[in-house]
């Protein structure tokens, strides 16, 4: 089954969280695909990539290509949202293979991301940790205050994805990429459709600073 087929199986009767998966997937493919040092033998290794999904509210794309990954069975997908299910409606990490953190109250990726570089870093640990999160969660000020943060630490094993859907209330083309800049960080928007591009700008590792890649989709 195709990352796309599971997916497109996870939204039957979902339309209030479809639009969250639907814009995250070409991001999530490529990360897993092409980008994170992360699987299912190395879920317990130290010197792993941290992949975090802020945005996780709509996390059925999320599961489409973990399980694609091996990180759990498939057969997981169809029971998704049940009573007994593990794969909830936000991603608990106590329950689902390969999920770091559990997420869907908006706000939390960003800072609890700059806390595990800096721990990393005091361990002498060089892994990269991405967190993914929404245009309009970084309304939050828990995400300004850990921008800035960020970027005075010069944290350059941290890169952020902004998957921005145009669902911010008062969204301004071109804004979220100069807010970063403004801050001190390495910025980059692209098509967020566009799987090369997006490997391209996730691969790059700037030196001195973190990173963030605006994935630009649309409103879905």
């Amino acid at each position: 089954m195709s990352t796309t087929t599971s997916l497109m199986s996870l939204m039957t009767g979902d339309e209030k969280h479809s639009a969250a998966a639907t814009s995250t997937l070409d991001v999530l493919r490529v990360l897993y695909e092409r980008v994170l040092d992360v699987s299912p033998e190395r879920v317990a290794d130290a010197d792993r990539d941290r992949f975090y999904l802020s945005k996780g509210h709509g996390p059925m794309a999320y599961y489409a290509v973990l399980a694609e990954r091996g990180f759990f069975p498939e057969s997981w997908l169809a029971g998704w949202g049940g009573y007994d299910s593990p794969l909830g409606h936000h991603p608990d990490r106590n329950l689902v293979p390969g999920v770091e953190i559990s997420s869907g109250s908006l706000g939390h990726g960003l800072p609890l991301a700059v806390g595990t570089a800096l721990g990393l870093r005091a361990q002498g640990i060089g892994s990269r940790v991405v967190v993914l999160v929404g245009d309009a969660e970084l309304d939050e000020g828990s995400n300004h205050e850990a921008l800035e943060l960020a970027a005075a630490l010069e944290l350059d094993a941290l890169t952020v994805v902004v998957v921005d859907n145009r669902s911010a209330s008062y969204a301004v083309e071109g804004r979220i990429e100069q807010r970063f800049r403004t801050e001190g960080w390495h910025a980059v928007t692209v098509d967020g459709r566009d799987h090369d591009l997006l490997e391209k700008a996730l691969a790059h590792r700037a030196v001195g600073c973190p990173s963030v890649v605006v994935a630009e989709v649309g409103r879905r």
